[in-house]
């Protein structure tokens, strides 16, 4: 039967022999955007039915149990710090940093890319965003919420660095030092979170008063009105939506750029061998797009398997991420590259001596896993079989992950562990607390992204029914309504 000689229902649409939703244009091959077959009322109901149905579905719950561990480990973690100081972590002379600054990097990587989508495809007018966009948007935040944890807890007595730190007028003439980039860092990441929390509220308004329309019960029902400020969906409220919109996503461009360049400056503008480069701004960037995708990939494969939505997060969702993993992993592989080379070039003997220390020390199983996993293994989504193949995109994106996290440990730790004189070398352990406080940082990200999905629509209505004409007016695939009618 051919595809286009098939019905096309909402919620049941033909499937290939992988079982993956089959939608495609019989002329160019290419994945739909969105399921056909779909109504107005259709897509609202689908999205709607995720929030307010009455039973929580049991993965939710075993889910969210498991993560509410893993904070609760966290909690305890962060306790421990306060009461002991940072000795309770692995950092010691010659590696001063450790983990808190490694994880730090990589939870503002992870949220770079909400902010790209939102944004940058908005004014390319990239209409395959519109599935995503949303909790990529709220992955952003809760990630910035992780990454901003660290820097508030490395100091082990955050109320005194509050005291000591924080830029107000005082008698004892104490103030940050402002030409420091990790002064820099507070106002790049505030500025980026606060950026993101308005675009991503703004969004939701228009689906906030669908769900206060569609509640039931009294207290969502109020909760919902609140939130949607008043949203009546008018010509009027359109028109400024669209304005704020556009406006926001002009304001938030520049901080994909903006951010993780700052965020490398805490490298780059030192004199340490290995970290005073100047390519690690453009590559730091394509590094947070690199994972930030990856992260958006791990999140919506779970998502649209268990909550059925396959007609609406599509294959060529999960192929257009891939492609953009596919790009930035090269600019950050010309990265690796740009630094052996100057590494060589430079004629420099400490340059030198760090680069081939990095690469076959005492260390250097973590740059291998960082080639094999940022470099070596992607070149396997250039199939476009693979790109389309759920698990295997699914296992891709945490690997990709890894291999970002061992990039910013590489950074970090192999820059630092040996110094110009043998009598300086040392080695760098992380310790339980460690590893309690990384995976706590998980358990917290993944509370606030379940009770995201269980309490908003993760998906924006809104933008899913603009798609819908364009769908519906496909010649070759008909809506559920005429599609029926031609049968009877």
């Amino acid at each position: 039967m051919a595809t286009k000689d098939i019905i096309p229902t909402p919620g049941q649409p033909p499937v290939n022999k992988a079982g993956e939703p089959d939608w495609r244009e019989p002329r160019t091959g290419e994945y739909t955007v969105i399921a056909p077959g779909h109504t107005f009322g259709s897509i609202t109901e689908e999205i709607v039915r995720v929030v307010l149905t009455k039973q929580t579905p049991w993965f939710w719950w075993f889910g969210f149990a498991i993560a509410s561990g893993l904070a609760t480990m966290l909690l305890a973690c962060v306790t421990w710090l306060f009461l002991k100081g940072t000795g309770v972590w692995g950092i010691t002379m010659p590696v001063a940093w450790g983990f808190a600054i490694i994880n730090f990097v990589w939870w503002i990587g992870i949220g770079h890319a909400g902010t790209l989508i939102s944004a940058i495809l908005l004014l390319f007018k990239q209409s395959w965003r519109n599935s995503i966009n949303r909790f990529a948007e709220a992955m952003t935040l809760f990630a910035v919420v992780c990454a901003g944890m660290y820097p508030i807890i490395h100091t082990g007595r955050p109320w005194l660095a509050i005291y000591w730190l924080f830029p107000y007028p005082n008698s004892m003439n104490v103030w940050p030092q402002f030409r420091s980039p990790l002064m820099w860092d507070v106002f790049a990441v505030s500025t980026y979170a606060t950026i993101s929390v308005v675009f991503w509220y703004v969004g939701l308004i228009p689906d906030l008063g669908t769900m206060r329309d569609k509640a039931r019960h009294p207290v969502a029902k109020y909760a919902y009105g609140l939130l949607s400020v008043g949203w009546r969906g008018s010509v009027r409220h359109w028109m400024r939506y669209e304005t704020a919109s556009l406006l926001l996503a002009g304001l938030a461009t520049p901080l994909v750029l903006s951010v993780h360049t700052v965020i490398s400056f805490d490298f780059a503008v030192a004199l340490m061998p290995g970290w005073h480069t100047t390519i690690f701004p453009p590559y730091f960037v394509a590094g947070a797009i690199y994972s930030g995708f990856a992260m958006v990939i791990t999140l919506a494969i779970p998502i649209r398997k268990l909550y059925h939505l396959e007609d609406l997060i599509t294959l060529r969702h999960i192929d257009n991420m891939a492609k953009v993993m596919l790009a930035t992993g090269w600019i950050v592989a010309y990265g690796y590259g740009t630094e052996v080379f100057m590494a060589w070039y430079s004629a420099s003997k400490w340059e030198y001596f760090m680069m081939w220390n990095r690469m076959f020390g005492p260390m250097g199983w973590s740059y291998a896993v960082l080639i094999t996993c940022n470099i070596a293994l992607p070149q396997l989504m250039w199939f476009r079989k693979l790109r389309i193949n759920i698990p295997f995109m699914f296992v891709m994106s945490l690997i990709i992950n890894s291999g970002m996290w061992f990039e910013r440990f590489v950074i970090v730790v192999t820059s630092l562990y040996r110094d110009y004189l043998p009598s300086s070398w040392g080695t760098y352990k992380a310790t339980r607390i460690d590893y309690g406080t990384f995976l706590g940082t998980w358990g917290l990200f993944t509370v606030l992204f379940f009770l995201f999905i269980r309490l908003l629509p993760m998906i924006p209505m809104s933008e899913i029914r603009m798609l819908l004409p364009g769908t519906k007016l496909s010649p070759d695939f008909p809506t559920a309504e005429v599609a029926s009618e031609e049968a009877h």
